[in-house]
């Protein structure tokens, strides 16, 4: 144990140093990671003698990262993207996988080998090309989406390939004795083992879908951040012991609890909880297969390894390039769209692993295959910035990237959506503005979620939730919390990290509209202000007024409150020249309404 904390102590200090310099380097957290293994690990440096003990704990942030994606997989959005994912991503990974394989065979590698390593080098790096494509801000336009297809589709594939490793597994291996171990079916008849693995998933799908939600609102009820965290935490750590129990792939049932999770008004709030966890067991992951690379195998085959990562690289181009054409792109796009995944994927780290571990792959395969698909990581880095630079020498070639008017995940987010919200959110929807609604209160996400509105359970002054429900994409924030507290928390947190987007604000009293003035949100709306001065103009005409001269006393007193509110703005916090200005605006008041009733008495 004292090992393993001492491990982790040092590969977090690396990361903290490596990974933050490759970033401003603009290679990228991945390779960062992998850098900063391979710094730490046996070939160089030698601090971490043992990357396994890491890797198989760090593991965990692969079941956890499908989760993640099952979550995303929300019927509607596979649906718009059907053509691309089915059409595109199944066309880049049979071509791929056939061609690569089939070259390996012809080489003179087994047909099994051949067929894993195709496999896994047809998956591309989900990590890398997301962030490279938002860091351009290209990921909504055309080619970007097609690529996120296609990225999609390779998730969704690992699932069967990690399913095909076993059978692929040379009988009576170390590896495939270790498979069996724990394996409580591992004495059962076949077919008892295939019935009791489909129940297994049955029941999965079954508490997703029937169990779950209810527990999820007891638990959310109590208000406790850290008990709904700790609840999905159990949930992921509950699928993956269950599978590993049955001698199935945790990942496969992490994912399908995603997939049933997908709908579940507290989708958002979970996405939100999980990623810190994923983000760093896949920093673990990559860091431990960065110090498990045989780097001395690079000096001594310098020239077979280069030409095993371009010939990776120069497929992969050539079968997107194919792929793009077959489906329409133009020539920037294609060569972008072959750019973007000509790379490994960090998925075919987990296959060659899970691989090893079963026998299916020898250890001498697996190290050449991580080392040709880390370097073929640093190849896409140099690849982009040769991109760029061609992009700025003929800048009339380069395609138009346009971003749609409103992202898929809504243009307006809604914070909050009680009675004030409520309003709000239909009157957007009546002009067919797509809205995203979060609120903290499980009983209120029921029962709008009832009425078929896309409702979502979270703390929406979480940076991490806002950013799941699409603040970075969205082109309006509306924040309707009846907590002047909140509200200002939730304001502070989207302008600090989503500084483009605009934000509308309920005020619940005067302070807190100077408070939300101070930090110059784009418009705000006293909650009580405007239906009482409507009241007010009502108890004018009950005694007695006209309805010109009510509605002409109720418009002046409207203006020049609100001209008030903003001068005093100015100076609220200072007592002093507060109390003086509120005497001095009262006094101005007075004269406005005496002049007012003395024209009149003249009309």
């Amino acid at each position: 144990m004292h090992q393993i904390l001492l491990n982790i102590a040092i590969y977090l200090t690396a990361a903290i140093i490596v990974v933050t310099l490759s970033k401003r380097l603009g290679f990228g957290s991945v390779l960062g990671y992998l850098v900063a293994g391979t710094l730490l690990g046996p070939y160089v440096l030698g601090f971490v003698g043992d990357p396994e003990s890491i890797l198989h704990f760090a593991e965990f942030g692969v079941v956890i990262m499908l989760f993640l994606i099952g979550l995303e997989l929300k019927p509607h959005k596979l649906w718009s993207l059907r053509r691309a994912i089915l059409g595109i991503g199944g066309a880049q990974v049979v071509l791929t996988a056939a061609l690569l394989s089939g070259v390996l065979v012809a080489l003179g590698v087994a047909w099994r080998e051949s067929l894993l390593i195709g496999l896994a080098l047809a998956l591309s790096s989900t990590a890398i090309v997301l962030q490279t494509l938002e860091e351009r801000g290209i990921l909504n336009s055309g080619v970007g989406q097609n690529t996120f297809a296609v990225l999609l589709f390779q998730d969704i594939a690992v699932i069967p390939m990690l399913a095909v490793i076993p059978l692929l597994a040379v009988s009576g291996g170390d590896g495939a004795a270790a498979a069996g171990h724990g394996n409580l079916l591992a004495n059962l008849p076949e077919y008892l083992q295939a019935l009791v693995m489909l129940g297994v998933i049955a029941g999965i799908i079954l508490v997703g879908r029937y169990l779950l939600r209810p527990v999820f609102r007891v638990v959310a009820d109590a208000n406790l951040p850290e008990l709904f965290t700790g609840f999905v935490l159990l949930i992921v750590v509950a699928v993956t012991l269950g599978m590993m129990a049955i001698g199935l792939s945790p990942a496969l049932g992490a994912f399908i609890a995603g997939v049933v999770l997908a709908e579940s008004e507290f989708r958002h709030e979970i996405e939100a909880d999980l990623n810190p966890f994923k983000g760093l067991l896949m920093g673990l992951f990559f860091l431990s297969v960065g110090a498990g690379i045989n780097y001395p195998l690079l000096a001594e085959s310098p020239l077979i390894i280069a030409g095993c990562v371009v010939g990776l690289m120069l497929v992969k181009f050539l079968v997107l390039k194919l792929v793009g054409n077959l489906f329409g792109f133009n020539p920037s796009e294609r060569t972008l769209f072959g750019i973007s995944l000509a790379q490994g994927g960090e998925f075919a780290f987990v296959i060659s692993a899970t691989a090893l571990s079963l026998s299916a792959l020898s250890a001498a395969r697996a190290e050449m295959l991580n080392l040709v698909v880390a370097m073929s990581m640093v190849g896409t880095t140099l690849l982009f910035m040769a991109f760029d630079q061609w992009k700025k020498r003929a800048p009339h070639t380069a395609p138009n990237y346009d971003t749609p008017p409103f992202s898929p995940l809504g243009g307006v987010i809604i914070a909050g959506y009680g009675r004030f919200g409520q309003i709000i959110g239909r009157l957007l929807t009546s002009q067919n503005v797509p809205i995203t609604i979060l609120d903290s209160s499980p009983g209120q996400v029921d029962l709008v979620r009832r009425f078929g509105n896309q409702v979502f359970y979270g703390d929406a002054s979480r940076h991490s939730l806002l950013e799941q429900a699409g603040a970075k994409q969205a082109r309006l924030l509306v924040v309707a919390v009846d907590n002047a507290a909140k509200a200002l928390e939730i304001v502070d947190t989207a302008q600090h990290h989503f500084p483009a987007l605009q934000i509308v604000c309920r005020a619940v009293d005067r302070n807190h509209a100077y408070q939300l003035m101070q930090h110059k949100v784009t418009a705000i709306r006293r909650e009580t202000f405007h239906s009482a001065l409507k009241l007010g103009e009502d108890a004018l005409l009950a005694l007695g007024q006209s309805a010109e001269d009510a509605a002409r006393h109720t418009q002046l007193f409207g203006e020049h409150d609100q001209h008030t509110l903003e001068t005093l703005a100015e100076v609220w916090g200072d007592e002093k020249r507060y109390g003086v200005a509120v005497h001095q605006n009262l006094d101005n008041l007075r004269r406005v309404l005496e002049v007012d009733r003395s024209e009149s008495s003249r009309r």
